[in-house]
C-alpha cells in the first residue's frame, strides 16, 4: 500500500513538473515555426485569375503596371496572363519567395505583388520561378536551398544584373503575419552581402537592407509616401 502511495505521489509530482515545461516546449516551437509544412495548394492560389492579374498590377502606379506583363500561379507553376510592351515583369510572390528560415515560409496568406523592371524580371525572378517550381514538386525547405545553390553554382541560374529593382506599392500586400501590410515601398538588389559598403541598418541612417544569403543578394529598401493608387501611406 505505501509502495503504490508513494508511486503516486511521485507520478503526480512528476506530471505537476514536466507536464507544463513539455506543453510551454510545445507552444514556443509553434510560436517559432508556425507554418511547419506546406498546405493543400488551394491555399496558395487566387479564387480567379483576374482578381490575381488586378492583385499583381497594383504593386505599380499604372503608368508602370498597365503596360507590363502579368504572370499568374497555376497548378503548373506562373504562367503569362498578359503580355507587356515596357520590359517589367509584375507578379503576386507566394511566401517561398522568402529565405528558408523565414517563420511564414508556408503561410498560405502571404501575398507580395511586386512589378520587376527589365533586369530584375531577367535576373532576379527566375530565383523565385525556380523556387516555385521546387514547392510544387514537394520539395523540402533543404532541398529547396540546396537546388537554388547549385543553380546558381552552376551558373543555371544568372548573374544579377546592375539596375535591378522593383516596386512594392500595393495597399493588397500581406507580407506576413507580423509584417502585414508594412509600407509602400522599392526595393533595389545587389549581389552578395552589401549591407556595410551602403551604410544600411546603422543609427541614423535612413537606409533599409535585408542580406539573403541562400539568393546571394542584399535586397535594399526605399520607403515611399504614397500606395500605387496614390492614397498616403502609413505614417
Amino acid at each position: 500500500m505505501l509502495t503504490k502511495t508513494i508511486r503516486f505521489v511521485l507520478l503526480t509530482f512528476l506530471m505537476q513538473a514536466v507536464l507544463p515545461v513539455a506543453i510551454g516546449q510545445e507552444v514556443a516551437k509553434a510560436q517559432k515555426d508556425p507554418y511547419p509544412a506546406m498546405v493543400p495548394l488551394e491555399q496558395y492560389l487566387s479564387p480567379d485569375q483576374n482578381s490575381e492579374i488586378a492583385l499583381a498590377r497594383s504593386a505599380a502606379p499604372a503608368s508602370i503596371s498597365d503596360a507590363a506583363e502579368v504572370m499568374v500561379l497555376g497548378r503548373e507553376g506562373y504562367t503569362t496572363a498578359v503580355p507587356g510592351t515596357n520590359g517589367f515583369v509584375c507578379i503576386v510572390e507566394r511566401s517561398w519567395g522568402s529565405a528558408t528560415d523565414f517563420p511564414d515560409f508556408w503561410n498560405p496568406k502571404l501575398r507580395a505583388p511586386h512589378c520587376f523592371n527589365a533586369p530584375a524580371a531577367k535576373t532576379f525572378l527566375p530565383i523565385f520561378l525556380m523556387k516555385t517550381n521546387l514547392v510544387l514538386a514537394g520539395k523540402s525547405k533543404a532541398e529547396i536551398a540546396q537546388a537554388v545553390a547549385s543553380a546558381l553554382d552552376s551558373k543555371k541560374l544568372p548573374a544579377l544584373e546592375p539596375g535591378s529593382m522593383c516596386y512594392m506599392m500595393s495597399k493588397q500586400q500581406y507580407l506576413g503575419d507580423r509584417d502585414k501590410r508594412w509600407h509602400p515601398h522599392l526595393m533595389f538588389f545587389a549581389p552578395g552581402d552589401a549591407e556595410k559598403s551602403w551604410g544600411a541598418n546603422l543609427p541614423a541612417s535612413p537606409i533599409l537592407a535585408a542580406n539573403d544569403p541562400e539568393e546571394r543578394v542584399t535586397i535594399f529598401m526605399v520607403v515611399v509616401g504614397q500606395w500605387s493608387d496614390a492614397t498616403p501611406g502609413p505614417e
